[in-house]
């Protein structure tokens, strides 16, 4: 299990580049099994949890070309769909929850798809019935065997269209579907489907591979099936919750950063709400400029003068990935707020090593969190801790890099599964960070 010794309590300088996005890349990869054609993919991001979907989908007889950092050609022409009912498969796709996105393609092109019950953060009940809901929509027929918690869709006459309206705004789930709707037999609507800007990029792809899709950005898409996808290249998005953790890494220690290409008309809320936090960001160009903050920043009131709340929902609203970069940041703000994290029960449990550091910090339930900002007058105190999922890892991280002392951060693979080289990127902007194994 690896570790960060952080020694806290620096300003840092610079500018820093963010990695491609990891949730568009996990769905665009998948998208590479829907033809025989050769795609070609760059700002892949080299993080845990993308190259264990680059070895799965090797291994399932993808050939993969590496052409320079971040920067692939994938050919799906010479399949081995044995590999998804071995143990090999069962060991590997149960590592990680994006393997559940090689379904969709795999049921659209071949008729059939299986995937072991997948991994990924502890962060609460995440369902997949959206998923196989959506396949069984379809024409797909679905089973699971419960003792090797393995799941199976079939679909052997073929898919045809359908309407359909999710329960849930699945990011996932609206990603799986559209890319088993694309090779159907006629007219597939997804009503109360995602419209992320990943998604919207996964789309894109394949409006470039030939697919027919309309109402791409809004939450009903319109698919017309065709027989038959081509190859194509495709750019992968900044990631905009690495972008998030910059500027909150930046104002928690009070330092003057830089954030470079960050596409900023794709970052929907995320500038808006670090303002509410009184974060000062000035857009130059398509690089985000934060100042150092040295009189700290003031938390917002509602217009009437109530307590502020923050919360997430569903794009476009404010991304859950984010509401632990808030949390932490504003342990330092001037003034209170409430955050609200209402998709995922278990994320805010990493606040009581907040708290262990001198944070003012009421857990009022599994979804709700009052902090009460320090507005620098104390700094929070260096602690041994343990990352429990990427993104209270990296809110962590922040947290050590603002305090007094050194800290320790064990199972830093977490970290690693969303972050590429956190540690030598921010020690290039002067971070005083070791990793030792």
């Amino acid at each position: 299990m690896g570790t960060f010794q952080i020694e806290g309590g620096h300003r840092l300088k610079g500018e820093i580049q963010p990695q491609g996005a990891k949730n568009e890349a996990l769905q665009i990869l998948c998208a590479v099994l829907l033809t025989p054609e050769e795609i070609t993919i760059s700002n892949i991001p080299d993080i845990r949890d993308v190259n264990k979907l680059i070895g799965i989908l090797s291994n399932l007889g993808v050939k993969i070309q590496k052409l320079g950092k971040g920067h692939y050609t994938f050919k799906s022409d010479e399949l081995n769909l044995d590999y998804l009912e071995s143990e090999l498969f069962k060991e590997e796709g149960s590592g990680l929850r994006g393997s559940i996105m090689i379904v969709g393609p795999l049921l659209g092109r071949f008729g059939k798809g299986y995937i072991p019950r997948p991994g990924g953060d502890k962060i609460g009940r995440r369902r997949l019935d959206t998923h196989f809901e959506g396949f069984i929509k379809l024409g797909a027929n679905f089973r699971y065997n419960k003792e090797e918690r393995f799941y199976g869709v079939e679909a052997p006459e073929g898919l045809k269209g359908a309407y359909m309206l999710l329960d849930e705004a699945s990011v996932t789930g609206t990603a799986n579907i559209v890319m088993a709707a694309v090779l159907a037999k006629g007219i597939t609507t997804i009503y109360n489907a995602a419209c992320e800007p990943y998604l919207q990029q996964l789309c894109k792809m394949l409006v470039a591979m030939g697919a027919k899709i309309d109402g791409i950005g809004s939450n009903m898409l319109i698919i017309e099936g065709v027989d038959a996808l081509g190859g194509c290249t495709h750019r992968v998005l900044p990631d905009m919750i690495e972008i998030g953790s910059w500027i909150g890494l930046a104002a928690m220690t009070q330092s003057e950063v830089t954030i470079k290409n960050v596409s900023w008309d794709d970052l929907g809320l995320i500038p808006n709400t670090f303002g509410k936090l009184g974060i000062t960001l000035e857009r130059k160009g398509d690089d985000i400029y934060i100042p150092s903050h040295e009189n700290g920043y003031q938390i917002e009131t509602f217009i009437d003068g109530s307590f502020m709340t923050i919360s997430d929902a569903p794009w476009p609203g404010f991304t859950p990935d984010l509401l632990s970069i808030i949390l932490v940041v504003a342990t330092q703000a001037r003034g209170e707020v409430l955050i609200h994290q209402k998709m995922f029960e278990s994320r805010l449990f990493f606040v009581d090593k907040l708290i262990d550091m001198g944070a003012k910090i009421i857990l009022c339930d599994p979804h709700r969190a009052t902090v009460i900002g320090h507005d620098f007058k104390s700094s929070l105190k260096a602690t041994t801790m343990v990352s429990p999922d990427i993104r209270a890892g990296i809110s962590l991280l922040i947290a050590a890099l603002s305090a007094q002392g050194t800290s320790t951060i064990h199972n830093i693979e977490q970290i690693d599964r969303g972050y590429e080289n956190i540690d030598e990127r921010l020690r290039a902007i002067g971070a005083k960070i070791i990793r030792t194994v």
